[in-house]
């Protein structure tokens, strides 16, 4: 059995090891290190360079490597340690031979600039021009752009990702997915900004560090040790330099790690990938070269071998490119190809299975639409965005939502749709497949460049724009959706309005089914024996109507069956039911709060309503009627206006009528009766409606 010390280290080694390796790190500036252990430090400080360069190459995202602003100060704080600790050993000891302060400086002192300063000062001084001048202040930028972008499309993205939600093409947890995604983008570009410091400042401190170290090194030399000053000169600068370039050389690959994953894109493809899909993608590239480089090899007096040589591999890469394309196309062609449907035989004789039965929804789309509704390998998401929709519309409106069948008619425009619901249309529009459709919410910063148009399913002033605009659109306030989503939310929507109409019989019967599973007594005694099961459906009908959600199956049939020994009329259970669930009515209207602000009606008016009210139907005067709805759109605008729901208090047996007087003409507008509201809500009257 471990012990307690056992089972305590690796704790201790998870818990300490970064802090400690911070604390040798900065030891190293104060304390002498032995030159042994700096060549251990010089070759691991390249090692890790090198490492992290290599990592940044072949991430697949940037947010995947999201340590790498640290890394990138931990490397940082090593390199420049190392620099104090070798000018420490340098100065000190660089009188005693060229091995003073290890073997790495040395072999860069000797070996890579050939033991000759002023080469290695050359040397060192063009890499870090390229370092400070080239490639850090590039990455710097980028950076700087990037974080800024990046911040302010923050808000886009954020209600982007909400209407997604709403529409239901998303579940909540990809939501919380999505939105820590973009919070976890936003630090880094923020961190890669400050990071691009780190190297800025490192490089400045290298060249600082350079010519401080030779002047202190003659001055070390000729002064305290007696060496002639050009003896001097010559020691402590190779020295020096060679210590330099050790450094400098994990700074390039550093630097280099920066700005290329400040420029890579947030797209799920390592760099190799990109290159080589993007670069020479195209066959007619290398071909063009192939011929460009082919006539400079036969020009007198150029490398002739060298560029035709080049131009060889380049022709090959064209064939072999464009033989690769041509098989792609033929393999792709040869897919799509389906074999025609079969044609009965002309002498069978029809039947009823020859008669198609109509669908309770179905979408047909023009030929320009159908690559949205391939597979994902086809690049189309449509399909799944359905799915999703009938998902979350299924466990809001508490029935299963049928399928959609999807189809193209040639008949339509190329990029235009059609909603059916049981064979008949009910709603129509037209998408741009090539670009995405900025929705404008109510508050933007501009105007963009693009096809104006409305949003389909609210009505929303929009435009369609190109999809290389869209960080630029969501920066000003914009909702930027593709057209995938453009027409999931239309369906959705659509689907919403005319729930009542999928719901039939048979869709019924199966809920009564799913509750006999638990309460099997409550539908037995309830359908057949007291209600018929048209009856009931007609209730179900009626509150997915009025857009009441019919989830709470068990309620509703108790309701039901209590309000069953009374009357069997289907407007009087529907408002029994509706009593019932007052509470799941007024959360769904406002929400969890106590207060809920409603509308009345004068009492005037109420009681010239009551007295129209003829056979449970009111005979208004068309000019009254007329004044009722302006009054109530000019409340119901106030009430949206200030953030707030839109209810209309009346008296019960006003209730049916004035909802089918409000329904189509002021969907926001909610009526319920004084008998439907919880009795725990407080109200909070902010208008009447007067005669």
């Amino acid at each position: 059995m471990p012990t307690f010390l056992e089972q305590l280290k690796p704790v201790l080694a998870r818990s300490l090891g970064v802090p400690l390796f911070l604390l040798l790190v900065l030891s190293m500036m104060v304390v002498p290190v032995p030159p042994l252990l700096l060549d251990a430090f010089f070759s691991f400080n390249i090692a890790l360079s090198l490492v992290i360069l290599l990592a940044v190459i072949y991430v697949l995202r940037p947010l995947e490597f999201s340590v790498f602003p640290t890394v990138l100060l931990v490397a940082t704080l090593l390199r420049l340690a190392l620099n104090v600790a070798s000018t420490r050993v340098v100065l000190l000891e660089g009188h005693t031979g060229p091995d003073a302060a290890g073997k790495v400086i040395e072999a860069f002192a000797n070996f890579v600039v050939g033991g000759n300063f002023a080469v290695g000062l050359v040397v060192f001084v063009i890499l870090m021009i390229i370092n400070f001048v080239v490639v850090t202040k590039g990455a710097g930028r980028v950076s700087e752009v990037s974080a800024r972008f990046t911040l302010d499309a923050m808000p886009g993205k954020q209600m982007a990702i909400d209407a997604d939600l709403n529409a239901g093409l998303i579940t909540a947890e990809e939501a919380r997915s999505r939105r820590e995604e973009v919070r976890m983008e936003a630090d880094f570009y923020g961190s890669m900004d400050g990071a691009s410091k780190f190297v800025r400042g490192d490089a400045i401190a290298g060249m600082l560090i350079l010519f401080i170290n030779i002047l202190g090194g003659l001055y070390v030399g000729a002064a305290q040790h007696g060496m002639p000053l050009g003896e001097a000169a010559r020691v402590y600068a190779l020295l020096t330099i060679g210590d330099g370039l050790v450094a400098q050389i994990p700074a390039l690959l550093l630097s280099t790690a920066v700005a290329v994953i400040v420029t890579r894109m947030s797209k799920a493809s390592d760099m190799r990938a990109q290159m080589m899909g993007q670069i020479l993608a195209k066959p007619q590239v290398l071909g063009i070269a192939a011929g460009i480089l082919g006539v400079m090899g036969i020009v007198p007096g150029m490398p002739n071998f060298a560029f035709l040589l080049l131009a060889a591999i380049c022709g090959a890469g064209a064939w072999f490119a464009n033989r690769r394309q041509g098989e792609r196309a033929a393999s792709e062609q040869a897919a799509e190809q389906t074999a025609p449907p079969e044609l009965p035989p002309a002498n069978r004789e029809l039947s009823w299975d020859d008669l198609a039965p109509v669908e309770p929804i179905s979408l047909e789309i023009g030929y320009r639409l159908v690559p949205l509704v391939e597979t994902a390998d086809g690049g189309g998401n449509l399909m799944a965005r359905i799915k999703a929709v009938r998902r979350k519309l299924s466990q809001e409106m508490g029935f299963l939502v049928p399928a959609v069948q999807i189809r193209d008619n040639l008949e339509l425009s190329p990029g235009a749709y059609r909603i059916s619901l049981h064979g008949v249309p009910v709603a129509e529009g037209e998408i741009h497949p090539d670009k995405e459709l900025a929705i404008n919410p109510g508050r933007v910063f501009g105007a963009l460049e693009g096809i104006a148009t409305r949003d389909p399913a609210f009505g929303l002033d929009a435009v369609w724009i190109a999809p290389a605009r869209r960080d630029h659109a969501q920066t000003m306030g914009y909702t930027v959706v593709d057209p995938s989503t453009v027409l999931a939310t239309h369906l959705s929507h659509v689907i919403q309005q005319h729930g009542h109409e999928l719901l039939g019989h048979e869709e019924v019967q199966q809920l009564l089914d799913v509750v006999a599973r638990n309460a099997p007594r409550l539908v037995e005694d309830l359908v057949p024996n007291r209600l018929p099961l048209a009856v009931v459906a007609k209730v179900f009908q009626g509150l997915l109507r009025e857009g009441v959600s019919v989830r709470n199956l068990r309620g509703i049939l108790e309701a039901l069956a209590d309000a069953s020994r009374n009357t069997q009329d289907p407007d009087q259970l529907l408002a029994a039911v509706r009593v019932a669930l007052g509470r799941q009515i007024v959360q769904d209207i406002a929400g969890q709060g106590e207060e809920l602000p409603v509308i009345t009606l004068d009492p005037r008016l109420e009681q010239i309503l009551l007295s129209a009210m003829q056979g449970g139907e009111a005979a208004l005067e068309p000019g009254l009627a007329d004044r009722i709805h302006q009054a109530l759109a000019e409340r119901v605008e106030g009430q949206e206006a200030g953030g707030e729901p839109a209810v209309l208090l009346v008296p019960p047996a006003l209730r049916p009528v004035l909802s089918r007087f409000t329904r189509h003409s002021l969907p926001a507008l909610k009526v319920l009766a004084f008998n439907e509201v919880p009795e725990h809500r407080q109200l909070r009257m902010v208008a009447s409606v007067g005669a």
